[in-house]
């Protein structure tokens, strides 16, 4: 059994199925209208008619609200648990998940103490008649956080977290696999799932199509049917004058699963690409990731880390508060994540409408991300370029000797398509006949026009350059520029230098290279020793 030897094998040969998936969604529900305080005062005065506004107001909504979820969880059998501290969640919703045997239902409703952004009086001075009067202040507190675990026909596992406390601000966590899961099965086609995903489909197609069906306006009507089922803190008339809950992103997570045919060839093919991406943290490359100009004044680190947990590594890249995570999934699949924490990063807004736009930018990162993967651990696209030049070459009937690497007149032909690269109009046979031979220290006329057409039909040929139809210009191509600067850049500046050093006699002082060079040389002549050679 023959291993993939680069991302470019993996991705166009072992993929079996694949996937562009939202993951998880954790959003902010909340009150627009309630967000500064002269709202509140507006809300508590207008609305609810307080002469005086006070904490004591707030205390009142709490009650009646507390009261609601406790007489909800009564009349549905609802059990109402307390979260121990540094109790995991999920894992307690997961058993809950297990019994229930319904496809839509509470499950339960957990209940945590957390610091939320919330509302008080504080007593000022007038200094006029020395009196004090409440004032109303933004602040936070540790409150009460009513976890609502649920079911729901179309999404699956969601769960829905309010404060108990003035402004009752919410969180709503959906998950874009469980709702994609949910649309399968619904329509009758097959799949295996895997942990958080899909390992197979019958219908890869209709799948995918499915995935792009989790709109914007699916996920606030999942947010408006259980708001109707469940205990409101507000009113019917508190909602009928426009105390709405709108919805906006807190965290979003875009995932590419690309399940292989083969988990082990898999498995080493990614930890190859960990070992050869360490570098991909840096902001020149972090900036082609995410098509974002970075500078000194961006914030945050630009850094790559290998993260393992248990045995299983991931490679994390952060650009400021956002990162993409790339890991091998249950020996199965590589996926490919963009988790999206701050949409300013990127300039977006954060209100729910601004979705679509957010699924494009976290989609585009993932594939960006595996492209440049593709080019730095694709050695055989260099191989074959270098192989091709320094090699001869039959195009038709014609055929052109190589172009060797170390060669004088290869490096000189290369450094003339530099120049020649500049010309806007392209260069004769005559210009490089003329600029050739005074490279070489000779005269002009000792170059025949021949000699040269030898060696224009060379470089032609070899796609390094390429003549205007009916002219006798030609002009450098891309791909000849790239080889002719590789070509002069890594010989001068390489091989010469570094062969200086490596070589240079006992009596000339030591570079960098030429000890660590005499190191090497002392070790191997060590285990020469060791081993009786």
């Amino acid at each position: 059994m023959t291993l993939p030897h680069s991302v470019a094998d993996v991705i166009d040969k072992h993929v079996s199925l694949e996937l562009q998936c939202i993951d998880r969604l954790y959003l902010n529900v909340y009150q627009p209208k309630l967000q500064l305080e002269h709202q509140v005062y507006f809300f508590q005065h207008n609305q609810r008619g307080q002469r005086m506004i006070s904490s004591h107001c707030f205390a009142d909504m709490t009650k009646a609200f507390v009261k609601n979820i406790e007489t909800y969880a009564k009349g549905h059998c609802v059990p109402i648990i307390s979260f121990e501290r540094k109790q995991r969640k999920e894992e307690v919703a997961a058993e809950f998940r297990s019994r229930f045997s319904g496809t839509e239902g509470v499950l339960f409703i957990g209940k945590a103490q957390e610091k939320v952004a919330t509302f008080r009086t504080i007593g000022r001075v007038n200094p006029k008649t020395g009196q004090t009067f409440p004032w109303l202040v933004k602040t936070t507190a540790m409150v009460n956080q009513y976890y609502v675990y649920a079911l729901d026909d179309d999404f699956g596992p969601f769960f829905l977290k309010f404060s108990s406390y003035f402004p009752f601000g919410a969180k709503l966590c959906i998950n874009g696999h469980e709702y994609l899961k949910r649309q399968l099965a619904k329509e009758g086609i097959a799949y295996e799932a895997l942990d958080n995903g899909i390992r197979s489909c019958d219908n890869p197609k209709r799948m995918q199509s499915l995935a792009e069906g989790l709109t914007a306006e699916k996920i606030d009507g999942l947010l408006r049917k259980w708001l109707a089922r469940l205990p409101h803190p507000f009113t019917a008339a508190d909602r009928k004058a426009g105390y709405r809950y709108e919805l906006s992103v807190i965290q979003a997570e875009f995932s590419l699963t690309q399940v292989l045919d083969r988990s082990v060839a898999g498995r080493m093919f990614f930890e190859e690409v960990i070992r050869d991406n360490l570098d991909i943290g840096r902001p020149d490359l972090v900036q082609l990731i995410f098509t974002r100009r970075v500078s000194r004044r961006t914030p945050g680190r630009f850094r790559t880390r290998v993260i393992t947990e248990g045995v299983v590594p991931s490679l994390h890249i952060d650009y400021k508060s956002s990162r993409i995570k790339q890991y091998f999934k249950e020996g199965q699949a590589l996926r490919t994540e963009t988790t999206i924490n701050d949409t300013y990063d990127f300039g977006i807004g954060r209100r729910l409408e601004n979705l679509p736009a957010l699924r494009e930018l976290g989609f585009t990162a993932n594939r960006r991300l595996l492209d440049v993967q593709r080019a730095s651990r694709d050695c055989r696209v260099g191989e074959e370029a270098f192989r091709e030049v320094t090699s001869p070459r039959q195009v038709g009937s014609q055929r052109a000797s190589a172009l060797p690497f170390g060669n004088e007149l290869t490096q000189l032909l290369f450094h003339s398509l530099l120049l020649f690269r500049l010309l806007p109009v392209g260069f004769r046979n005559q210009e490089l006949r003329v600029h050739l031979a005074r490279l070489r220290g000779r005269d002009p006329a000792s170059c025949t026009p021949g000699q040269m057409t030898y060696q224009l039909r060379r470089l032609r040929l070899h796609g390094l350059i390429e003549r205007q139809a009916g002219t006798q210009l030609y002009r450098v191509t891309d791909r000849g520029l790239r080889v002719a600067l590789f070509f002069t850049r890594s010989y001068s500046r390489l091989i010469r230098p570094g062969l200086t050093d490596a070589l240079a006699n006992e009596f000339s002082t030591p570079s960098s290279l030429r000890r660590a060079l005499d190191q090497l040389d002392r070790a191997m002549d060590e285990y020469a020793t060791s081993v009786s050679l």
